[in-house]
């Protein structure tokens, strides 16, 4: 069956549906975070009810293993070898969902493609969805053959503090910002302790939240994305780099972006929990001018 749905970044539920035990090539991961303080347990809920033949994706514990900050970007050979431990390969169709709707799916559509994958799409309206149209869910644990996944490192994707600083300077891509307009102002607290409140000079902000349907949680229409980011400021045809709390709904911008045609948009994996943290760069706060 070749009709694209291998190289669309976004699939509905009924097209997975109608895939299941059709198609042996394609790997379903349930991506699900809980953005602290939150205390649900991912792997729990995991194991209670996921999609038919779903592996749990644990955004934690696939990451940089020697840093301070969370779920960092581990190297391509831990990747690898991760994803082959998780019966992965290059020949397999990754298809990402959460139980938020949309959220932190994108974070590992990011991720394969940070390592050379391409086959990777994100269920739209994920968990949410397919349990409000009865479909089969499965619990427990599945059984796991181990395969051969090979990772190639794109640093096009990806942006470092250093990036970001001299950027202030260079003006070489826009920096959107997915926080809340309240932690992107410094009127809300941060809710990981030590870190400053604001933003990085210059950057523009959306809220991630504002790229879905309040009703279902599943994603906005294509012209109404173009819309939310124009709003923003944002100049869709030209570079950007996305950046939130911790690298996590970043990756919504990116993933928008990607929809919309864009394909020179990177994430700043260390996000505020780096630049907040830091005392060498600079951080602005204050009122929108239209506030």
């Amino acid at each position: 069956m070749d009709d694209g749905f291998e190289t669309r970044p976004l699939i509905e539920t009924q097209e997975l549906a109608e895939r299941l035990g059709q198609d042996d090539a394609i790997r379903i991961l349930d991506a699900t975070y809980f953005v602290p303080p939150s205390t649900r347990n991912a792997f729990a809920e995991y194991r209670q009810k996921h999609l038919p033949g779903a592996l749990f994706f644990d955004i934690d514990r696939i990451a940089e293993p020697v840093t301070d900050l969370p779920h960092m970007l581990p190297d391509a050979a831990l990747f690898e070898s991760l994803m082959g431990e998780m019966g992965i390969s290059n020949r397999h169709h990754v298809v990402v969902y959460d139980t938020h709707g949309i959220m932190s799916a994108p974070r590992v559509w990011w991720m394969f493609r940070v390592f050379g994958h391409d086959r990777v799409s994100v269920l739209n309206g994920g968990l949410l969805k397919w349990e409000r149209e009865h479909r089969s869910l499965d619990s427990g644990l599945p059984d796991v053959q181990p395969e051969i996944f090979q990772a190639r490192f794109n640093p096009a994707l990806v942006k470092d503090w250093r990036d970001l600083q001299s950027n202030l300077a260079e003006s070489a891509f826009q920096l959107l910002d997915l926080r809340s307009a309240g932690r992107f102002w410094g009127r809300e607290p941060e809710p990981r302790q030590g870190l400053r409140s604001g933003h990085v000079p210059g950057s523009m902000n959306l809220a991630w939240n504002e790229l879905l349907n309040p009703e279902d949680k599943t994603l906005l229409p294509i012209d109404a994305l173009k819309t939310k980011f124009e709003q923003a400021g944002l100049r869709i045809d030209q570079p950007v780099a996305c950046s939130c709390g911790s690298g996590i709904t970043a990756c919504m911008g990116a993933f928008g972006l990607y929809l919309l045609g864009n394909r020179d948009v990177a994430v700043y994996d260390g996000a505020w929990a780096e630049w907040g943290a830091r005392a060498d760069v600079p951080v602005e706060t204050g009122q929108p001018l239209n506030a």
